[in-house]
C-alpha cells in the first residue's frame, strides 16, 4: 500500500538525526541541539529556580550527557521525551550536590541579599513571585508542575520522564498547585 502522506514529522527527523549522530555525525547532533535547546533550557531553568547562569550550565551538561549516552537511547519513546528525562535528571543530580554543599556553608546575612526596587512593572513582580513560589516547591511537586502546566506534558509522559506512577504525578500536581496558591496568598 502506497502512502500519499509525504509530510515528515519532527519525530521522524529526530529519528534520522539520532541515527546519524550515533554514527559520530557531529552536525546531526548539533541539529538535535538546535531543535531541542529552548525547551530544555526552559525546563532546567524552572527546575533550578530561575537561575540563568545555572540553567545555562545545566543545559550544556544535559547535552554533553546526551551525546555520551546516545547509544543508550533505545527509541522506546521519542527522542525529546528521553532528552527531557535525562535533562531533568541532570538538574536533580546538580540539586542534590548543591544541597550537600549548602549544609556545610554559613548562611548569608539577610541584609546582604540584593532586592529589586524602583519602577518595576507589577506584572514582572507577579511573575517573579510566581517563579519564586515554584522554586520553593518540593522537588517532585515542582517537577510535575513544570512538566504539566508549563511544558504541556500529560501525566503518562511525566511518568515516563520521571519514573513515577501516573497517580503519583496527578497527586504531585494537585499538591504543587495548592502550595503555590498558599505561597502566593501569604
Amino acid at each position: 500500500m502506497v502512502s500519499w502522506n509525504t509530510t515528515r514529522t519532527d519525530h521522524d527527523e529526530d529519528e534520522d538525526l539520532v541515527a546519524l549522530a550515533r554514527s559520530g555525525d557531529v552536525p546531526a547532533f548539533e541539529s538535535l541541539y538546535r531543535r531541542h535547546r529552548n525547551r530544555i533550557y526552559a525546563l532546567v531553568w524552572r527546575l533550578c529556580g530561575g537561575d540563568n547562569g545555572l540553567a545555562e550550565d545545566l543545559l550544556q551538561e544535559a547535552f554533553v550527557r546526551a551525546w555520551q549516552k546516545l547509544d543508550s537511547f533505545r527509541g522506546d519513546s521519542r527522542f525529546g521525551t528521553w532528552l527531557h528525562r535525562l535533562s531533568a535528571n541532570v538538574a536533580f543530580s546538580d540539586r542534590r550536590i548543591r544541597v550537600r554543599r549548602a549544609r556545610h556553608e554559613e548562611p548569608l546575612d539577610e541584609s546582604a541579599e540584593r532586592t529589586a526596587t524602583g519602577s518595576r512593572d507589577v506584572v514582572v513582580a507577579q511573575r517573579r513571585d510566581l517563579e519564586r513560589a515554584i522554586a520553593r516547591l518540593p522537588e517532585r511537586a515542582r517537577t510535575v508542575l513544570v512538566l504539566y502546566d508549563i511544558e504541556g506534558y500529560g501525566h503518562a509522559e511525566i511518568a515516563a520522564i520521571t519514573g513515577m506512577a501516573v497517580g503519583s504525578s496527578k497527586a504531585q500536581l494537585h499538591r504543587a498547585r495548592r502550595l503555590v496558591r498558599e505561597n502566593l496568598e501569604a
